[in-house]
Protein backbone atom coordinates (compact mmCIF):
# COMPACT_ATOMS: atom_id res chain seq x y z
CA UNK A 1 0.00 0.00 0.00
CA UNK A 2 2.57 2.57 0.97
CA UNK A 3 4.57 1.89 -2.72
CA UNK A 4 1.28 2.78 -3.93
CA UNK A 5 1.35 5.80 -2.58
CA UNK A 6 4.53 6.97 -3.12
CA UNK A 7 4.26 5.87 -6.76
CA UNK A 8 0.86 8.26 -7.20
CA UNK A 9 2.73 11.31 -5.00
CA UNK A 10 5.65 10.66 -7.34
CA UNK A 11 3.65 10.75 -10.43
CA UNK A 12 1.49 13.86 -9.22
CA UNK A 13 4.77 15.67 -8.53
CA UNK A 14 6.21 14.91 -12.01
CA UNK A 15 3.08 16.05 -13.37
CA UNK A 16 3.49 19.38 -11.38
CA UNK A 17 7.31 20.14 -12.36
CA UNK A 18 6.46 19.41 -16.02
CA UNK A 19 3.72 21.72 -15.99
CA UNK A 20 5.18 24.14 -14.01
CA UNK A 21 8.01 24.36 -16.53
CA UNK A 22 5.91 24.77 -19.59
CA UNK A 23 4.29 27.71 -17.96
CA UNK A 24 7.80 29.77 -16.53
CA UNK A 25 8.44 32.58 -17.91
CA UNK A 26 12.09 31.70 -18.81
CA UNK A 27 13.92 34.72 -20.10
CA UNK A 28 16.85 32.29 -20.67
CA UNK A 29 14.92 30.15 -22.68
CA UNK A 30 13.18 32.75 -24.44
CA UNK A 31 16.47 34.09 -25.42
CA UNK A 32 17.89 30.65 -26.94
CA UNK A 33 14.87 30.27 -28.84
CA UNK A 34 14.79 33.95 -30.09
CA UNK A 35 18.97 33.07 -31.56
CA UNK A 36 17.13 30.01 -33.50
CA UNK A 37 14.61 31.92 -35.25
CA UNK A 38 16.67 35.04 -36.06
CA UNK A 39 14.03 35.47 -38.93
CA UNK A 40 11.30 35.96 -36.55
CA UNK A 41 10.75 39.61 -36.32
CA UNK A 42 12.66 41.17 -33.30
CA UNK A 43 11.21 43.81 -31.10
CA UNK A 44 14.01 46.09 -31.61
CA UNK A 45 12.62 49.36 -33.07
CA UNK A 46 14.56 52.80 -32.97
CA UNK A 47 12.28 55.49 -32.49
CA UNK A 48 10.65 56.65 -35.67
CA UNK A 49 9.44 59.48 -35.38
CA UNK A 50 11.68 62.97 -36.19
CA UNK A 51 9.63 65.11 -33.67
CA UNK A 52 9.64 62.93 -30.54
CA UNK A 53 13.64 62.27 -31.60
CA UNK A 54 14.37 65.74 -31.69
CA UNK A 55 12.20 67.38 -28.55
CA UNK A 56 12.28 65.18 -25.96
CA UNK A 57 16.17 63.30 -27.48
CA UNK A 58 17.38 66.62 -26.73
CA UNK A 59 17.54 66.80 -23.64
CA UNK A 60 17.53 62.85 -22.38
CA UNK A 61 17.66 59.56 -24.21
CA UNK A 62 14.27 59.25 -26.19
CA UNK A 63 12.78 56.21 -24.88
CA UNK A 64 11.15 53.79 -27.40
CA UNK A 65 7.52 54.17 -26.97
CA UNK A 66 6.96 50.17 -26.22
CA UNK A 67 8.52 51.02 -23.10
CA UNK A 68 5.71 52.84 -21.41
CA UNK A 69 2.16 51.50 -21.80
CA UNK A 70 -0.24 54.56 -23.78
CA UNK A 71 -1.64 55.60 -20.21
CA UNK A 72 1.98 56.49 -18.81
CA UNK A 73 2.56 58.12 -21.78
CA UNK A 74 -0.43 60.17 -21.78
CA UNK A 75 0.19 61.67 -18.22
CA UNK A 76 3.70 62.13 -19.15
CA UNK A 77 2.47 64.61 -21.94
CA UNK A 78 -0.10 66.37 -19.51
CA UNK A 79 2.48 67.13 -17.17
CA UNK A 80 4.76 68.79 -19.82
CA UNK A 81 4.83 72.23 -18.05
CA UNK A 82 6.17 70.49 -14.68
CA UNK A 83 8.23 67.12 -16.81
CA UNK A 84 10.57 66.29 -13.92
CA UNK A 85 11.42 69.51 -12.32
CA UNK A 86 11.61 71.36 -16.08
CA UNK A 87 9.27 73.23 -17.74
CA UNK A 88 8.55 71.51 -21.23
CA UNK A 89 6.42 74.24 -23.66
CA UNK A 90 5.37 72.14 -27.13
CA UNK A 91 2.99 74.03 -29.80
CA UNK A 92 -0.60 72.07 -30.00
CA UNK A 93 0.94 70.19 -33.02
CA UNK A 94 4.30 69.20 -32.17
CA UNK A 95 2.34 68.15 -28.51
CA UNK A 96 0.02 66.14 -31.06
CA UNK A 97 2.26 64.79 -33.00
CA UNK A 98 4.32 63.01 -30.51
CA UNK A 99 1.27 61.90 -28.45
CA UNK A 100 0.12 60.13 -31.29
CA UNK A 101 3.39 58.24 -32.13
CA UNK A 102 4.08 58.00 -28.34
CA UNK A 103 0.40 56.16 -27.45
CA UNK A 104 -0.37 54.08 -30.65
CA UNK A 105 3.16 52.62 -30.41
CA UNK A 106 2.90 51.99 -26.63
CA UNK A 107 3.41 48.51 -24.69
CA UNK A 108 0.22 47.85 -24.25
CA UNK A 109 -0.59 48.50 -28.03
CA UNK A 110 2.42 46.17 -28.83
CA UNK A 111 1.97 42.52 -29.53
CA UNK A 112 5.78 41.64 -28.85
CA UNK A 113 7.11 39.83 -26.12
CA UNK A 114 8.68 42.65 -24.37
CA UNK A 115 5.48 44.59 -24.36
CA UNK A 116 3.45 41.69 -23.06
CA UNK A 117 6.11 41.25 -20.32
CA UNK A 118 6.11 44.89 -19.18
CA UNK A 119 2.38 45.19 -18.84
CA UNK A 120 2.11 42.08 -17.38
CA UNK A 121 4.39 42.90 -14.65
CA UNK A 122 2.79 46.58 -14.44
CA UNK A 123 -0.61 45.07 -12.44
CA UNK A 124 -2.83 47.92 -13.70
CA UNK A 125 0.08 50.75 -12.42
CA UNK A 126 0.85 53.54 -15.20
CA UNK A 127 4.52 54.28 -13.88
CA UNK A 128 5.88 58.01 -14.99
CA UNK A 129 9.18 56.26 -15.63
CA UNK A 130 11.18 53.28 -17.65
CA UNK A 131 13.21 52.88 -14.40
CA UNK A 132 9.77 52.06 -12.31
CA UNK A 133 9.00 49.33 -14.46
CA UNK A 134 9.02 46.07 -12.29
CA UNK A 135 10.03 44.28 -15.28
CA UNK A 136 13.02 46.23 -16.19
CA UNK A 137 13.83 46.37 -12.58
CA UNK A 138 14.00 42.28 -12.13
CA UNK A 139 16.23 42.60 -15.09
CA UNK A 140 18.62 44.67 -13.31
CA UNK A 141 18.42 43.59 -10.03
CA UNK A 142 21.77 42.00 -9.92
CA UNK A 143 23.01 45.37 -10.42
CA UNK A 144 24.26 47.33 -6.53
CA UNK A 145 22.92 51.08 -6.45
CA UNK A 146 26.60 52.14 -6.34
CA UNK A 147 27.18 50.87 -10.38
CA UNK A 148 23.88 52.80 -11.44
CA UNK A 149 25.11 55.95 -9.34
CA UNK A 150 28.43 56.27 -10.90
CA UNK A 151 28.46 59.48 -12.96
CA UNK A 152 28.94 57.57 -16.16
CA UNK A 153 25.85 55.67 -15.85
CA UNK A 154 23.79 58.48 -13.46
CA UNK A 155 20.65 56.32 -13.08
CA UNK A 156 18.89 53.13 -14.28
CA UNK A 157 16.78 55.75 -16.53
CA UNK A 158 20.14 55.83 -18.68
CA UNK A 159 19.80 53.17 -20.88
CA UNK A 160 21.84 54.14 -23.61
CA UNK A 161 25.11 54.30 -21.12
CA UNK A 162 25.48 50.25 -20.60
CA UNK A 163 23.62 49.35 -23.38
CA UNK A 164 25.63 50.17 -26.49
CA UNK A 165 22.52 49.82 -28.93
CA UNK A 166 19.27 50.70 -27.03
CA UNK A 167 18.92 53.56 -29.63
CA UNK A 168 18.34 50.65 -31.79
CA UNK A 169 15.95 49.68 -29.67
CA UNK A 170 18.08 46.36 -28.95
CA UNK A 171 18.84 45.80 -24.94
CA UNK A 172 19.83 42.25 -25.50
CA UNK A 173 22.77 40.92 -22.82
CA UNK A 174 24.98 40.48 -25.68
CA UNK A 175 25.39 44.35 -26.09
CA UNK A 176 25.66 45.43 -22.79
CA UNK A 177 29.06 47.16 -21.58
CA UNK A 178 28.73 48.93 -18.02
CA UNK A 179 30.98 51.66 -17.85
CA UNK A 180 33.83 52.06 -14.96
CA UNK A 181 33.98 54.67 -13.13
Amino acid sequence: MNRLKYSILAGVMLILFFAGAGFADDDEHDNDHGKHHRHEKRQSVSVENDTYEQECGACHFAYQPWLLPSGSWEKILEELPFHFGEGILLDEETRNTIDQYLTANAADRRPAKRSRKIMKSLGGNTPLRVSEIPYILEKHHELEPAVLARPSIGSLGNCSACHTSADQGDYDDDNVAIPGK
